[in-house]
């Protein structure tokens, strides 16, 4: 079932399905006080990674279809094994899967006794802040399985005891959301859909409340918010699924040639993209938007398919990217990356799977910083 699957049963059903779960307390031995007021801050993805942070899926409860869950494994490993040509990777992963794990990704990747529920490792794995100086800590996003809309009792976790293996303090401003519901340009700026965070399902308060959290959680100055969908998929559309820092004052998002007015995500989409044109960032800079396509002819015929060229993933000397069977727009899309990160090899992936269940690389990914 798709993330916008889910949506839709919710709504029929009247409310959430019973295997949802209460938020877990994930504060525990945390410092009160966000990363702002320590001096960290959380850096634009392009800095040196010490490792990325993957998740290995394994709820049936999530995943009832046993050969699709096989399916998406295969992805996650294969995307793993890409990226540690590049960087180590982590694995995370209760110790009974990982005979299964060791055999379907490249020898070198290490495999964490952490256990999980979901892949998602962007929304509830590891967000790590640094002060420029030497330091490194976690900053708490206080994941609620994006509003109990999924069982999320070892995901709830995860953050907490990567922080304790790591032997890492851990900031936590109050905030309950995703890192994948913000882009951060790592010099103070942040672009983020309000329907991810200025949302009941994760925070009280007033805008103007929530967003003091969001930027002590990520250590910046400015927020510029777009309105975003509320309900329409399980993350009340992330942001990294549309638009992207790819430097201070440049931003990559996917566009459509002209809006749709029947199609949501399409007004949303234009909608963002004009606040964008319209924005300064921290430091007053106006944001140069670079616009990638959108495929048509894809090897997935469905409306929940996600197919995102954006939620691409920039490690150590490369972009990991998908590519969706649109040879035209494929071509590119790989294109367009090539001349932002031209420091950088871009690969493409068929990631399928993940776009059936409503992500991208992205999504799957969170890496540590070097310091």
């Amino acid at each position: 079932m798709s993330r916008r699957k889910l949506i839709q049963m919710m709504a029929t059903l009247g409310g959430a399905p019973a295997l949802m779960q209460p938020a877990l307390a994930q504060t525990a031995g945390a410092q009160r006080g966000g990363a702002r007021a320590a001096g960290f801050f959380y850096p634009e993805e392009t800095v040196p990674h010490e490792r990325t942070f993957m998740q290995w899926p394994v709820s049936r409860r999530v995943y009832d279809d046993e050969d699709f869950l096989y399916d998406l494994q295969d992805c996650i490993a294969e995307i793993a094994s890409t990226i540690f040509e590049f960087e180590p990777v982590v694995i995370m992963a209760a110790a009974e899967h990982h005979r299964d794990i060791r055999r379907r990704v490249a020898s070198g990747v290490a495999l964490w006794d952490i256990p999980t529920d979901d892949l998602w490792c962007r929304d509830s794995g590891p967000a790590f802040v640094v002060d420029g100086k030497g330091g490194l800590a976690l900053t708490q996003f206080n994941f609620n399985g994006w509003g109990n809309k999924q069982t999320h009792e070892n995901d709830g976790r995860i953050a907490a005891l990567v922080a304790e293996r790591l032997g890492l303090r851990v900031f936590d401003a109050g905030l309950v959301g995703e890192a994948g519901g913000v882009e951060t340009d790592g010099q103070g700026t942040l672009i983020a859909h309000e329907s991810s965070f200025i949302n009941p399902n994760r925070n009280r308060g007033t805008k103007a409340q929530i967003e003091a959290m969001l930027l002590d959680t990520m250590g910046a100055e400015k927020v510029i918010w777009a309105p975003g969908i509320v309900g329409a998929d399980i993350t009340d559309y992330h942001i990294d699924a549309l638009a992207r820092f790819v430097q201070p004052g440049k931003v990559v998002i996917q566009m459509g040639e002209k809006i749709d007015r029947d199609d949501p995500w399409s007004k949303a989409a234009f909608e963002t993209h004009a606040i964008l044109a319209g924005a300064t960032d921290a430091r007053g800079r106006r944001l140069d938007l670079v616009t990638v396509p959108e495929p048509d002819d894809i090897r997935i015929d469905s409306d929940d398919f996600v197919s995102s060229y954006v939620n691409y993933y920039v490690c150590n000397d490369a972009v990991i990217a998908a590519a969706f069977g649109d040879t035209d727009s494929d071509s590119e899309a790989a294109k367009i990356l090539a001349g932002l990160y031209p420091d950088r090899e871009v690969v493409t992936l068929n990631i399928d799977p993940l776009g059936e269940v409503g992500g991208g690389i992205h999504c799957a990914t969170h890496e540590q910083p070097q310091i």
